[in-house]
């Protein structure tokens, strides 16, 4: 269950790149031991607020605290764990070699197999990435991530191209994660994708549109399905 004190907390933040605003003015909190939904049409501004969050992201006004340091700062790198929306693997390695390299890094090779079972690649620890499916070499990058016991985990759409099998299997294994104290944050254009999540953070054209858990989302919005809910939320405002 999630703690008191929050995982994250970003309080104005904006970023702008030339004319554009990719972020206007965010405030968010995000519970610590729980998944956190980060969910709107694509270009919303939803990798950059994770950038943001990961301390990759330049030109930053407002604050982002995490794990109750500065976003970016030394201590965190090995509390935080990133995933791109495109795989980061070698594709001349196993999956296995894969993840021992990070295991390397972090000094957490006991956590090799904990990690690759985590994302449900036993059987494939032997293959090397380059012969696995696109959604394959997804789960490699996170168990890459997984490998260094992050305390929390962003995940940038990490289900986009997987069947609805393969996306119900991840989602459950999300939830494991958090069932172990494990913060997620985790983006998608996929509305349905919300009902997976503890806590749901809805963005439009750069701005927070709304913070809210799923239940209260259908409660304020009337709409059991929760992509007509967000979109009554869009006509409201």
């Amino acid at each position: 269950m999630p703690t008191s004190a929050p995982a994250v907390r970003c309080t104005d933040v904006s970023v702008r790149r030339g004319r554009v605003l990719a972020l206007d003015n965010v405030s968010v909190t995000i519970p610590t031991g729980s998944i956190t939904g980060l969910l709107g049409p694509s270009g919303c501004g939803k990798t950059t607020l994770l950038r943001a969050i990961v301390g990759t992201q330049r030109q930053v006004d407002g604050e982002v605290d995490v794990l109750g340091l500065p976003a970016g700062s030394a201590a965190l790198r090995r509390q935080v764990g990133y995933v791109t929306q495109s795989p980061s693997v070698y594709l001349d390695l196993t999956v296995a070699q894969n993840v021992r390299y990070f295991a390397d890094l972090f000094g957490t090779t006991d956590a090799i197999p904990d990690a690759i079972s985590a994302v449900g690649l036993d059987e494939r620890a032997e293959h090397k990435a380059g012969d696995l499916s696109g959604g394959q070499r997804s789960r490699v990058s996170i168990a890459c991530a997984l490998v260094g016991r992050p305390s929390l985990l962003i995940l940038d759409e990490p289900t986009v191209g997987l069947d609805p099998v393969l996306r119900a299997d991840l989602w459950r294994r999300f939830r494991a994660l958090a069932d172990d104290g494990v913060t997620l944050v985790v983006s998608s254009h996929v509305m349905d994708e919300a009902a997976h999540c503890d806590n749901l953070i809805l963005m439009r054209d750069g701005g927070l549109v709304a913070e809210l858990s799923p239940d209260d989302l259908r409660s304020r919005t009337g709409e059991t399905n929760l992509e007509d809910a967000f979109l009554s939320l869009i006509e409201a405002a």
